[in-house]
């Protein structure tokens, strides 16, 4: 699905949500971190690698289809850490990963680039190990985490983790058609991923592609469409006694004749 063409690979937050996903022809999903976290109540990060591993886990059962996993760091700072995570979480069944440079700590929330690139190094081995053709997505996480100049940065580093072994390159945030195209080039003729959420929304599938884009995610927009009309719907209720929001519900027919 990487060589050619342009795919979308809608993120899912649960069973049902995964059902449908497949229902409505997709041909490939992936996890959001944020989804799950907040269906839990907890923020983006916040879930535990064992929560994380059993959820990813749900997802790949519940469907046929090849899923990617959105596992954050690998759930550790150290490459041999990210190796044995990267072991088990191929272990739940998922057709790809990806491994993020984020640290979780705002006072160096990057990796230092010859580490991340480590990381990015341990995952591919613990792949290449375990027999699997697990496709490894290297995320770089620059413009999310507010850094300076993160084109800059994701540029040079998607082209580290594309020698450090990344099947496919990631740089969640990047939304001008000019860095888009840059960043193809410049990893080339590996495949790049782009997210469509929110800030981005106004590119189409086929304006990404003419851009060179081999896969698009929405990372936690569906949950969070989900959530805002959840949200819109409670808020009125509370605040005005109406429930006039509701009549815009799916209808509980369709999906118990989906999920039968």
């Amino acid at each position: 699905m990487h060589e050619s063409g342009c795919f979308v690979l809608p993120n899912p937050w649960d069973v049902g949500t995964a059902i449908y996903l497949r229902h409505l022809g997709f041909q490939a999903l992936a996890t959001t971190s944020a989804g799950f976290a907040f269906s839990r109540g907890k923020p983006d990060g916040g879930v535990s690698l064992d929560e994380m591993l059993r959820h990813i886990g749900e997802i790949a059962a519940a469907t046929t289809l090849p899923v990617n996993a959105d596992f954050l760091n690998g759930f550790a700072d150290e490459p041999e850490a990210v190796a044995r995570n990267t072991q088990l979480c191929i272990a739940q069944g998922v057709a790809g990963l990806s491994i993020e440079d984020n640290t979780g700590n705002n006072a160096e929330p990057l990796y230092e680039k010859n580490r991340a690139a480590d990381r990015i190094r341990a995952a591919r081995n613990a792949i290449d190990a375990s027999g699997i053709p697990v496709v490894l997505t290297g995320r770089c996480e620059a413009w999310l985490v507010g850094s300076p100049d993160p084109f800059r940065i994701a540029l040079d580093r998607l082209a580290s983790y594309a020698e450090a072994g990344a099947d496919c390159l990631y740089a969640p945030g990047v939304q001008q058609p000019k860095e888009i195209e840059q960043i193809v080039k410049a990893v080339a003729p590996k495949p790049v991923n782009v997210l469509v959420s929110g800030f981005n929304c106004q590119l189409t599938v086929s304006q990404l592609a003419d851009l060179g884009v081999r896969r698009i995610s929405v990372g936690s927009g569906l949950a969070l469409a989900a959530w805002g009309a959840f949200l819109r719907a409670a808020q009125i209720i509370q605040k005005d006694g109406s429930f006039n929001l509701l009549a815009q519900n799916a209808a509980s027919a369709d999906l118990t004749r989906i999920f039968r």
